[in-house]
């Protein structure tokens, strides 16, 4: 039966007569501007996307920089203004066609109410309201705007996610319908009262899937590597421009040293790599039909180390078939299959109890198809179904009252009825139970401690007669095996939480060869002790009969114990725990309210999509970090080597020109960092996402960066005496130091791509030609102003980079032994 918790009044159905708005009143309420105007997607515009890339604190400095270097009159040396303009395109052309994607999946995934306008039901995008239209509610739909209840069967509202308020609130005529909440039983229909930015949840600055953000260790550890480069780049910037400014050099060559000692501070394509990464993700996912809620969500799924899947409509096609209709003897004492007074009204009861639900789920559809003619029974009362309670019920007038549901809750155990259903519910099948009532059992909002039959042991329902088992057909989907293999490769756990029977639940765990299917678990005899509920999570695979409350709890103890959890499923019964668990990922046909809850949204109902997911979740983390190696390195080296050249000048000995100009640093930028970060940006990752992401990389790119700057500073200091002599002009000796620099920020992009692929190998030979192109070729040393050749000082340059290059191999190496040794211990 349709989802819901309480007893509708006697004999009520929806009021034909509320039909709603009528074209013209429609017309006037746009004309006038109540309207529910409130954007379907947060998300920034196209303007803002513009103005975010290109009026950043990075670009500003860039500009005040290349102004210096142009008021010089040595325009090639403002080549790295170019980065100003290449970093903004890049940025807004990514965020753009990321943009583009969302906005079209968003369309696809968001909820659509039904809105009765001029006496009929049309299907409205959320934008398409307007004030006083008269909206159905039906189970997991979620309320878009907010508004009055004009009538009600069984109605219940979660506004949990609004409030906190764990328990679904019972609505009635008059009863306020708050924005964000969603139908956890029965179906209704409001008026909407208050549409747009006065309603509730757009007053809170966010709908109910927005009240967590994921938490991102990327975002928050490439943040905290800023702030510390923002306290080291003002004391080694002033440092660089009062060195440079009060030496003895013409004031041009002073303002190019103090630009060419600055720029290279600034981890300029730090950020913009991290935003392309992130936002060619999410185009990629948006090809496979996944909508991603949250942009760090594609990294936190890449840390996940347990799946909870649920298993209708994700393990299996969330459509069922009726296989069979199985009468029972009066009493339920043996079971009858083709004969016997009954069977014709037991069959007739089931197409009534079709008939009467207005919103069925996936089984009372199954129901309906079979059994397509309503027998015309009067209803007098309902008891829709509920996930918590696991059955509902119909009371008819002159053929009394008939319940639908669990066996098992229903039933005592013992009842030759129930172990039909347990020994049939084995094979993987799903068994519901036909029986009748003297009358239609009083709801509770917490059930199972009353006799309504709940999620706790020994609720079993008193008073009814087994009439017949309704035996449903679920197809695993083929898809499903090769994803749990991928996750099982990869050391994911997967549970299946669902609210099945238990046994059936491992019979389908069984067939996919899910470790510990052959031990399900009735959730209903879990503890309700924190401590004791964990143990028993974490030992176990397969749970059947969990509740939605349990699912959140089941959620929330594997988190108490370290683990990175993940949730699917496509039912109201799974919201909470979508909501609580680190990543949420509903199915595109599950109920509206899953679908606003969930940071990931699979479109096409496709649980194999999740592979692709955690793989671009790997790749935007593995290669930001390659990444952030790179650019740190290169801040590092920069302040060191500011520090060293500005600091003898400090204490009263005579400033040293700094060895670089601004072209110099531009260039080793482009061969070294720039061109290698973008491809590795974007190229396949599938290393496993560890924690510890900003450790990681200082302790790589620290002494990386020291290495770099003494290596370079003492080939400058070994070939600027002879300047002095006159034997060597200034222009070789900041050869001989770019050498040296270029030649151990090359070693250290080899060790940042391993290991090694073909094209890695092909990157790093093609980054090493052209660095040695720029020294060999007569046009580009005039260019870039670059004087090899003396041999003598080629050769101190080269015996630095060798020894530099041996230091940074060897702290790679330390760097990985103290990891081996850290993950033996642990």
């Amino acid at each position: 039966m349709g989802e819901g918790t309480t007893v509708g009044p006697p004999g009520e159905r929806a009021p034909a007569a509320t039909g709603g708005l009528t074209a013209e009143e429609v017309a006037e309420r746009v004309a006038s501007g109540a309207t529910n105007d409130v954007p379907t997607r947060p998300g920034r515009s196209t303007w803002e996307i513009v103005r975010a890339n290109v009026f950043t604190r990075i670009n500003a400095i860039f500009a005040v920089l290349a102004a210096i270097i142009f008021a010089t009159g040595h325009l090639l040396d403002g080549l790295f203004a170019g980065l100003i303009v290449a970093n903004s395109i890049v940025g807004i052309v990514q965020e753009l066609r990321a943009k583009r994607t969302l906005d079209r999946l968003a369309i696809v995934g968001q909820a659509h109410p039904h809105v009765r306008r001029d006496g009929t039901t049309v299907q409205l995008p959320p934008h398409g309201i307007v004030l006083d239209d008269v909206i159905e509610l039906g189970p997991g739909d979620q309320a878009v705007v907010d508004g009055e209840v004009l009538w009600a069967q069984g109605l219940e509202l979660d506004e949990s996610l609004l409030t906190g308020e764990a328990d679904p609130i019972p609505k009635t005529p008059g009863s306020p319908v708050l924005s964000g909440s969603y139908v956890s039983a029965g179906t209704g229909l409001y008026r909407a009262t208050k549409v747009g930015r006065e309603a509730y949840a757009a007053q809170l600055e966010a709908e109910a899937s927005k009240f967590t953000l994921v938490d991102s260790e990327l975002r928050s550890g490439i943040n905290t590597i800023l702030k510390v480069i923002t306290w080291l780049l003002v004391p080694a910037g002033l440092l660089s421009v009062y060195n440079q400014l009060t030496g003895r050099q013409a004031l041009p060559d002073a303002l190019r040293g103090m630009v060419a000692a600055l720029v290279p501070m600034v981890p300029e394509g730090l950020i913009l790599m991290t935003t392309i990464a992130f936002a060619v993700g999410v185009v990629r996912l948006g090809r496979r039909n996944c909508l991603v809620n949250e942009l760090p969500a594609i990294e936190g799924l890449a840390r996940v180390d347990v799946v909870c899947a649920d298993k209708t409509g994700t393990l299996t096609e969330n459509a069922m078939e009726l296989a069979e209709v199985r009468g029972l003897a009066p009493g339920g004492a043996a079971p009858r299959h083709d004969a016997g007074p009954h069977l014709p009204e037991h069959r007739l009861a089931l197409a009534a109890l079709a008939a009467a639900d207005q919103r069925p789920n996936a089984s009372m559809q199954a129901i309906r198809d079979a059994f397509p003619d309503s027998p015309g029974w009067a209803t007098a009362q309902t008891l829709p179904f509920s996930s918590a309670r696991k059955y509902g019920g119909v009371a008819f007038e002159g053929h009394g009252a008939w319940l639908l549901g669990a066996p098992d809750v229903l039933l005592p155990a013992g009842s030759p009825a129930r172990a039909e259903a347990e020994e049939i519910g084995a094979r993987g099948l799903r068994v519901l139970l036909l029986a009748r009532a003297a009358r239609l059992p009083e709801a509770s909002p917490h059930p199972g401690g009353d006799g309504a039959g709940g999620s706790r042991p020994g609720g079993v329902v008193r008073g009814v007669e087994p009439e017949a088992l309704v035996v449903l057909e679920q197809k695993v989907r083929e898809d499903v095996r090769p994803t749990l293999d991928y996750f099982g490769a990869q050391h994911v756990t997967v549970k299946v939480i669902s609210g099945d029977n238990a046994a059936s639940v491992g019979a389908v765990a069984g067939q996919l060869s899910l470790p510990g299917a052959e031990a399900p678990v009735d959730a209903r005899t879990l503890p309700e002790d924190g401590e004791a509920l964990a143990d028993a999570v974490e030992e176990r695979t397969v749970f059947g009969r969990v509740g939605p409350a349990q699912k959140r709890a089941m959620v929330r103890a594997l988190q108490d114990r370290g683990h990175t959890v993940a949730m699917t499923g496509d039912g109201v019964n799974d919201v909470l725990a979508l909501k609580d668990a680190d990543i949420g990922v509903a199915m595109g046909a599950g109920s509206p309210a899953a679908r606003a809850v969930a940071q990931i949204v699979l479109l096409d109902n496709r649980f194999a999509t999740l592979p692709h997911v955690v793989g671009e979740g790997r790749r935007v983390i593995g290669n930001i970090e390659r990444v952030a190696n790179l650019f740190l390195t290169k801040t590092v080296y920069s302040v060191l080597l500011a520090l060293l050249v500005g600091v003898p000048g400090l204490i009263g000995f005579e400033a040293l020109p700094y060895p670089f100009l601004p072209r110099h640093v531009t260039i080793t930028g482009w061969f070294t960092i720039g061109l290698p970060a973008f491809v590795l940006s974007l190229a396949p990752n599938h290393d496993r996402a560890r924690p510890g992401f900003v450790g990681r990389v200082l302790r790589m790119a620290i002494p990386a960066g020291m290495v770099i700057a003494a290596a370079s500073f003492t080939s400058y200091l070994l070939v600027r005496p002879a300047v002095a002599d006159g034997g060597t002009t200034q222009v070789q000796a900041s050869t001989s130091a770019l050498i040296t620099l270029i030649a151990i920020a090359l070693w250290v992009l080899a060790i940042v791509a391993r290991p090694y692929a073909w094209w890695k190998v092909l990157l790093v030979a093609a980054m090493m030609a052209a660095s040695y192109a720029m020294f060999a070729m007569p046009l580009t040393r005039e260019l870039f102003e670059l004087d090899p050749g003396n041999a003598g000082h080629t050769w101190t340059a080269l015996a630095c980079a060798g020894a530099g290059i041996v230091l940074v191999e060897l702290a790679w190496w330390v760097d990985g032994w103290l990891r081996r040794v850290r993950t033996t211990r642990a």
